[in-house]
């Protein structure tokens, strides 16, 4: 559920009673007062007597014992009963003492005693009958023996049903609150992969041209004074790259402007390898490409993937092998597709042992997230080689 679910949850469990001594002290306060005018009107406006001192004694017992309901629910039950109990036979005229016993009886099966209520219910049933029988006196003449019995099993189901549905509303809440955690956990993670998946993306594609302006800017310093022509070659890739650059970094951004942003271009593919190799080609590292099998669309994810781990790949050989050529080769497999990327170079190009260089962890990482493999290491003769399988 979302957050108004759970707040309109908490309001619900909210309405339960408060737990607090004041609230069951002031409840009994307001028993006795009931009480004692009821007694004070049987006395001076209906002349039955005056009620004992043992009876406001009484009264106050059993009133007082209710502001300990619900710390102690079984006792003052057992309290309010005795009271009663002691009540009714001794004392003229008689009152809604039991009013307190039925609070009592509520709050006892609310706070989960369903048994001890009722056992004490079954008791005070028996006692009264008991009682009439005995002495030939109704002293609930106003209430039938059958409706208190009505009465006592009442109080006892409403105390069940208010137990069960405080338990739900706190099970509730208690989900609500561990789905809202879940929620936020995996907002959380899903931001966290998105800035990886960004930074690799720019990582890629911006390393990989501008490796190209570095050596095509290096190239043209060299020649701008020797052989003007070929630094205009040089200043053109470097022109051609730089373009490359701002679009990829346009459609990246283009990602995180998601209101009121034109959509982003498609993120290149294997479609595009022949571009990629041109470009590379043009910065002074010849790079031919090779096809097996019968090439085919790719799922999006795959084909991206593909493509980034050969520019990757390229920008390292151009970076740091020092090699004058380098193959790539696109194999169609069955249920995957695996790229491969050779250069004749020094065998240096992951710039650490055994291929554990931030690029080649970057590409392993895009590999793997696609649950591919990639080996990337020095090849027996000489150079680097980099090979990646990919699921399709």
């Amino acid at each position: 559920m979302r957050a108004p679910a759970l707040a309109r949850y908490r309001a619900a469990s909210a309405l339960r009673w408060p737990r607090g001594r004041r609230a069951d002290a002031l409840l009994g306060a307001a028993c006795f007062a009931v009480l004692a005018v009821i007694a004070l009107i049987a006395n001076y406006g209906l002349h039955r007597g005056a009620l004992p001192l043992y009876g406001w004694a009484l009264l106050a017992v059993a009133c007082g014992a209710l502001a300990f309901r619900r710390s102690r629910p079984r006792t003052v039950a057992a309290v309010t009963f005795v009271a009663c109990a002691l009540y009714y036979p001794l004392t003229a005229p008689d009152g809604p003492i039991i009013m307190t016993f039925v609070i009592a009886l509520y709050t006892a099966a609310a706070e989960g005693h369903l048994a001890s209520a009722s056992a004490l219910a079954a008791v005070a049933m028996g006692a009264t009958l008991y009682g009439n029988d005995a002495d030939q006196v109704n002293h609930l003449a106003d209430a039938a023996s059958f409706l208190l019995a009505g009465w006592f099993v009442a109080v006892i189901a409403i105390g069940g049903f208010a137990r069960n549905r405080r338990a739900y509303l706190r099970e509730a809440e208690r989900r609500l609150a561990a789905a809202e955690r879940s929620r936020e956990a995996e907002a959380s993670r899903r931001a966290v992969e998105e800035r990886l998946r960004i930074a690799r993306e720019l990582h890629d594609a911006l390393g990989h041209n501008i490796s190209l302006i570095h050596v095509q800017a290096t190239a043209a310093l060299h020649v701008l004074q020797r052989e003007p022509g070929r630094a205009g070659e040089a200043l053109t890739a470097i022109k051609d790259a730089s373009k490359d650059s701002l679009r990829e970094l346009r459609a990246t951004l283009g990602v995180l402007r998601q209101v009121d942003a034109p959509l982003p271009d498609a993120p290149p593919g294997l479609a595009r390898l022949d571009e990629l190799a041109a470009g590379t080609t043009a910065a002074g590292l010849t790079v031919r490409t090779e096809t097996e099998g019968s090439p085919r669309p790719l799922p999006p994810d795959a084909d991206h993937a593909a493509y980034r781990i050969v520019q990757e790949a390229l920008t390292n050989v151009t970076r740091h092998s020092g090699a004058s050529a380098a193959v790539v080769r696109v194999r169609y497999g069955d249920g995957d597709v695996t790229v491969l990327v050779e250069d004749d170079g020094g065998g240096t190009a992951a710039a650490a042992p055994a291929g554990t260089g931030s690029g080649i962890r970057g590409m392993r990482d895009r590999a793997e997230a696609l649950g591919g493999t990639l080996d990337a290491a020095p090849r027996p003769g000489g150079g680097f080689t980099v090979r990646a399988t990919l699921p399709t």
